[in-house]
């Protein structure tokens, strides 16, 4: 583990390489078995709530029946998660062929909503927790293994492709600070 101001950071993140490859693993971090979807930031409900009527344009009728009957959201004021379908699809996922993607990220890529989609998703490999203080740690599921040999051979490291969420964890001026130190620790290892 690396210290990072008052952040703990799991040292996978900043040794790895990793680059999404949809082809191969399918979009399967939308897709997880379990019983809660994606952990949502309390402010992260107004800003889905805002964007709903055009994110639904690009859901099925499956997960607009959930929608209606469920909402998409459960829990409490800080463990909020995004509602799963049949304990499995993300409520805003959508297929592209066998490809799961976000409708929440389809909107906002057509410049028709302001929220990209949620943070713990956009992270994702990286999850970002709390035992007292903050760390960041790198979740390693086998689904995602074609980003690991894609970043590999590609030579792209997990905090370049994660930069965009990650300046939204950590505001653009911290951002670079925390690249320097990254890339400084992955010299020393």
């Amino acid at each position: 583990m690396y210290q990072f101001d008052n952040l703990l950071i799991d040292e996978n993140i900043v040794s790895s390489y990793f680059a999404c490859n949809l082809k191969k693993c399918k979009g399967a971090c939308c897709t997880f078995p379990g019983e809660y979807g994606a952990p949502l930031l309390n402010e992260e409900i107004e800003a889905i709530e805002n964007c709903l009527e055009e994110t639904k344009k690009h859901l099925s009728k499956r997960s607009l029946k959930v929608l209606e009957r469920d909402g998409f959201y459960t829990g409490k004021p800080g463990k909020y998660t995004t509602v799963c379908i049949d304990k499995r699809d993300c409520v805003f996922v959508y297929y592209d062929g066998d490809i799961a993607l976000c409708a929440l990220e389809k909107a906002y890529n057509e410049g028709k909503t302001n929220f990209k989609k949620p943070l713990s998703c956009h992270l994702f490999p990286i999850r970002v927790g709390n035992f007292g203080g903050k760390y960041m740690y790198y979740e390693k599921i086998e689904e995602c293994d074609p980003a690991l040999e894609n970043g590999k051979s590609s030579r792209i490291s997990m905090i370049d492709f994660l930069a965009e969420p990650l300046e939204r964890l950590l505001g653009k001026e911290k951002l670079c600070h925390f690249v320097d130190f990254c890339n400084n620790c992955k010299n020393n290892i």
